[in-house]
């Protein structure tokens, strides 16, 4: 991936910025941006609002609130071409005056089916419900999951039940309904998984949250989630202990066709970005 360009939001201006190991990483957001267009930017805008909105004092010393942070968006939005695709990020970094920054990056390429590795822990992460103080570890436990030959790594409770990827959401479907991972497992709000229930719903079909180990999605079809590759079809599940690992993942022709129509109907959600400030 493109590691881009670095700015910083400084007396209402994006201005180029050096990096610095020593930050600290309190909120961040990502999406993909195509010829201009981007899925759901109110919603991204909302959680990364909602992100900040959870910092205390010592992260957030000069209350740094929505009012700030929507000038920030339109800045961010201006700066991304319109030409191409993109992968802009931005970072909240605790305990600074001015706060907020950009990364701005070219998308790398859409990738297809995935492989799964089950992590051997139970999930590692120190505050899974905002996105941000966790990327750099789930890079690492994606990282893991190269190392055994798979893509992606799913991280599973105490228990052993499935709560998402490392740097995604896991949903499946029995036959017709498409499920997800319940409330009572620590995951990060997916804006990506909202907009698929939703797509489904549309056409019709039915949707539940359930709790599950890996072993219950047997004969199931499961995909991977994401803001940058939209659906990505599982080919494959690995595990360390065998036992963990469903006996048959379904990656059919029908599947495949299953994936490409939800795949067109996101495409249809992407808009010029605008978002309601208040």
């Amino acid at each position: 991936m493109d590691f881009g360009t670095f700015y910083q939001f400084v007396g209402g201006h994006l201005v180029e910025a050096t990096q610095s190991d020593e930050v600290t990483l309190a909120v961040a957001d990502s999406w993909l941006v195509e010829d201009g267009r981007v899925r759901s930017i109110q919603a991204h805008y909302e959680r990364f609002v909602s992100g900040v909105a959870t910092l205390d004092s010592i992260a957030n010393p000069h209350n740094i609130t929505h009012a700030d942070i929507a000038p920030f968006f339109e800045a961010v939005i201006d700066a991304v071409p319109d030409s191409g695709r993109w992968f802009p990020r931005v970072e909240f970094h605790a305990g600074l005056r001015a706060p907020l920054f950009l990364k701005l990056r070219e998308a790398p390429a859409q990738l297809g089916q995935a492989r799964l590795w089950s992590h051997p822990e139970p999930d590692p992460r120190s505050n899974p419900a905002v996105k941000g103080p966790d990327l750099s570890l789930g890079m690492q436990l994606r990282r893991s999951a190269q190392v055994h030959g798979a893509d992606e790594t799913v991280l599973l409770a105490a228990d052993g039940s499935v709560i998402e990827g490392a740097l995604s959401s896991l949903v499946w479907w029995r036959e017709d309904v498409l499920c997800a991972p319940d409330d009572s497992t620590s995951w990060l709000p997916s804006i990506t998984r909202d907009e698929v229930f939703a797509v489904a719903r549309q056409l019709g079909l039915k949707t539940r949250t359930e709790r599950v180990l890996p072993s219950d999605l047997s004969g199931c079809q499961i995909w991977i989630l994401s803001s940058l590759q939209g659906i990505r079809p599982v080919s494959e599940w690995f595990a360390e202990d065998d036992s963990a690992k469903p006996n048959h993942i379904v990656f059919d022709a029908g599947s495949i066709a299953r994936v490409e129509a939800f795949s067109r109907r996101l495409r249809m959600l992407s808009t010029k970005p605008a978002w309601n400030r208040d």
